[in-house]
């Protein structure tokens, strides 16, 4: 009989399959990152608990272009500084991703906040342009020229922060008690440019970052870089506290209320 491929995976092929995914080679990335300083107010309404505000409302937009073997990838993030158990790190409200692949381990793992959508980095000689897109609205781009050389920072860690949950089969809540993540990740650096540019953010219903205007623009950079990623599950949180923030993971806000169709077993 030929063989199944939707049949059940032998105990060998799944180990094989977990023994090739951690000795994957280095992958690195070309980015641009774009900080900037917004309203305090914007910050505080957009981080669910137990989540807090840093002492300073930043905003950070990273757009990259992933040497993934076999295929390229653009992959996209914007997120708000935040605080939780004296730990600092980053929020992300949207990660836009060019390819399904991608979306699949961070949502399903994680809880990252994944959506497909557009990303570009450009350039040419000096000239610099980036830009995440959804739905055909660049929401976020940076533009800008590079205007010199940087030191190269030492390896560092960096945290974000996602709530991993499982909306309800009935459409009220949740399936089970929702779950902060922290993800730690390494990160190393070959190649670090500064940008002198601004930031442009476009009206989206679908990603209303344009909700956290740039006041200041703290630092605008174009480099190399690979990291590696880990999470764990730090406390579970209030299934009512995150509920008024679910919206967030969704371009629909009616899709968290999705019941069974009427009349369903």
């Amino acid at each position: 009989m030929a063989r199944i491929r939707y049949a059940a995976r032998t105990e060998a092929e799944i180990a094989a399959a977990r023994t090739a995914s951690g000795q994957l080679p280095d992958i690195w990335s070309t980015g641009v990152v774009a900080v900037w300083e917004t309203d305090p107010d914007a910050v505080a309404a957009v981080l669910p608990p137990p989540l807090e505000p840093t002492a300073r409302p930043l905003v950070r937009a990273n757009i990259s272009k992933v040497d993934l073997p076999g295929y390229p990838l653009g992959a996209g993030s914007v997120a708000v500084a935040a605080e939780h158990g004296g730990v600092e790190g980053w929020y992300p409200l949207v990660m836009p991703m060019t390819h399904e692949r991608a979306l699949i381990g961070g949502r399903e793992v994680f809880g990252e906040p994944k959506k497909l959508g557009e990303v570009e980095v450009e350039r040419d000689g000096l000239a610099v342009r980036a830009a995440l897109a959804r739905h055909g609205i660049a929401f976020v781009e940076v533009r800008g020229a590079v205007s010199g050389p940087l030191p190269l920072p030492e390896p560092a860690q960096k945290t974000d922060f996602y709530f991993k949950f499982l909306p309800a089969v009935d459409g009220s809540g949740f399936d089970a008690d929702p779950v902060l993540v922290h993800c730690v990740r390494n990160e190393e650096v070959r190649k670090l440019e500064q940008i002198t540019g601004d930031v442009v953010l476009r009206e989206s219903m679908y990603d209303p970052i344009a909700d956290l205007p740039v006041r200041t623009v703290v630092g605008i950079t174009i480099g190399e870089k690979t990291t590696d990623q880990k999470g764990k599950v730090v406390e579970r949180v209030s299934a009512q506290a995150l509920m008024p923030y679910i919206h967030q993971r969704y371009d629909d806000p009616q899709q968290i209320v999705d019941g069974p169709p009427e009349g369903s077993a």
